[in-house]
């Protein structure tokens, strides 16, 4: 028996991962079905590369419904959170101790993580050591550079 792991999302994700569902069960799944039946009309299918390609696309499609649809089946859907100590949710300036960087990250659930804009998954070395930390905690993690020492500047 597989154990399946909540996935945490922000209401803003949840939204994002239902509209993008929807858009792939209702209107791209039309288009594809289209695609395919042109293509069967042009013949042997063996040699026919507007219907591999369309098959290709059909498959990619399914594949990303059945991805959504597990992520939606398994979520836990969070609130910005505020407070003092840091949760899934939560918006957390960190100072690496030495002072020579300091990063504002929002901790969330992996199907989000985005380091670009900031936000970081709970399961990545960072995120879990910072859950549950307060202001002024220090809190360790092993990163590819080595072990890093953080402190928790604010939790917003």
């Amino acid at each position: 028996m597989t154990e399946e792991r909540n996935e945490y999302l922000t209401k803003a994700k949840f939204n994002e991962l239902t509209a993008e569902l929807d858009d792939l069960k209702n209107i791209k799944r039309k288009e594809i079905a289209e695609a395919l039946d042109s293509a069967r009309d042009m013949g042997d299918l063996s040699e026919n590369a507007e219907y591999h390609e369309a098959r290709t696309k059909q498959a990619d499609n399914e594949e990303r419904i059945t991805q959504i649809e597990s992520i939606l089946k398994h979520c836990i859907v969070v609130e910005e959170k505020h407070g003092n100590h840091v949760v899934i949710g939560s918006t957390v300036v960190v100072e690496k101790i030495d002072g020579s960087k300091n990063m504002t990250l929002m901790i969330v659930g992996s199907a989000e993580s985005d380091l670009a804009t900031g936000k970081i998954s709970n399961r990545s070395p960072i995120g879990s050591a910072v859950l549950g930390k307060k202001k002024g905690d220090i809190f360790h993690f092993n990163s590819p550079s080595g072990k890093m020492e953080y402190k928790v500047v604010e939790v917003k």
